[in-house]
């Protein structure tokens, strides 16, 4: 395919979460290329979700897959021109590689603070808000649980026919998350998990974006889902996403050690202290590959 080109364009909005794909086909394009001799220039565009506010776990490079190749927080807070930069020299892929600088970002906007007009970058990423929620809601993808597809809403809609919506929103409400706010909600995806179903559940309000956890928050709805929904509720089986062995919570997660935790009924804020030490040697490491103020 590469024959007599010279030169390889990544021109690809990524929205900032770890599982989404745009990345990891670029460096999967970028380790080819490395190969044949082909140059690659990667346009940077702005991360809606900003790049100051970084959250996630660090994942164990075991469970390396399509929805994280290498390991990345699973919101990282880099461009894709820094990640491409990032993953060329850490990850030794050895690409000649350019990037197109922005003109007149900064590391706190969002994409709202930017003027551009929003363009989905796939089907189910309608919205900012759904790239904002996503770094999180996400892993939903690994359960029994609706992520929403199917509907206006997606990632921002969660439930499933045998929870009480109610009881859902009340449940997380307890945990007392920091800006966010959980509405009851039902809704009948058209396509995908329970399809034509009635769906129970909750829509994700974010009430104040700079305090908003999205992977903490998912965690969140996920332990709340499986204790009030015990026998109901179940983690999803492979194959997902070219895996055919590893759970997809697990491959999310980039460890299997988040799912035992809640298994055991771990609390998500002792679950998340768990990865500070990783994530905080990781965010030493990234630091020389920003590029913007």
């Amino acid at each position: 395919m590469l024959r007599g080109v010279d030169v390889l364009v990544v021109d690809l909005q990524d929205v900032g979460a770890r599982y989404y794909t745009f990345v990891w086909t670029m460096a999967l394009a970028m380790r080819v290329c490395a190969r044949a001799g082909v140059t690659v220039v990667v346009l940077d565009r702005p991360n809606p979700l900003g790049g100051a506010v970084v959250e996630g776990n660090v994942p164990d490079a075991a469970f390396a897959s399509f929805v994280g190749l290498y390991p990345l927080p699973a919101r990282h807070g880099l461009t894709i021109g820094e990640l491409a930069v990032y993953l060329n020299d850490q990850h030794a892929l050895g690409c000649d590689l350019a990037v197109v600088p922005m003109k007149g970002w900064r590391r706190r906007m969002l994409w709202e603070n930017t003027g551009l007009p929003w363009v989905a970058p796939s089907p189910n990423m309608p919205s900012p808000d759904t790239a904002r929620v996503y770094p999180g809601a996400c892993l939903v993808e690994g359960t029994n649980l609706s992520e929403g597809r199917g509907t206006t809403r997606p990632f921002e809609w969660i439930g499933a026919p045998y929870l009480d919506a109610h009881r859902f929103a009340g449940g997380l409400e307890a945990e007392r998350l920091p800006g966010v706010h959980f509405r009851p909600a039902r809704f009948a995806p058209t396509f995908h998990k329970w399809a034509g179903r009635l769906c129970h559940g909750v829509q994700v309000h974010v009430t104040d974006p700079a305090r908003f956890k999205p992977f903490l928050t998912s965690l969140a709805v996920i332990a709340v889902a499986r204790r009030q929904a015990r026998g109901r509720f179940a983690w999803r089986r492979p194959p997902y996403e070219f895996e055919r062995r590893r759970l997809p919570i697990d491959i999310l997660c980039g460890t299997d050690t988040i799912r035992r935790a809640i298994e055991r009924s771990t609390s998500v804020t002792v679950i998340e202290r768990s990865w500070q030490p990783d994530l905080a040697r990781w965010l030493r490491t990234r630091a020389s590959y920003l590029a913007y103020r």
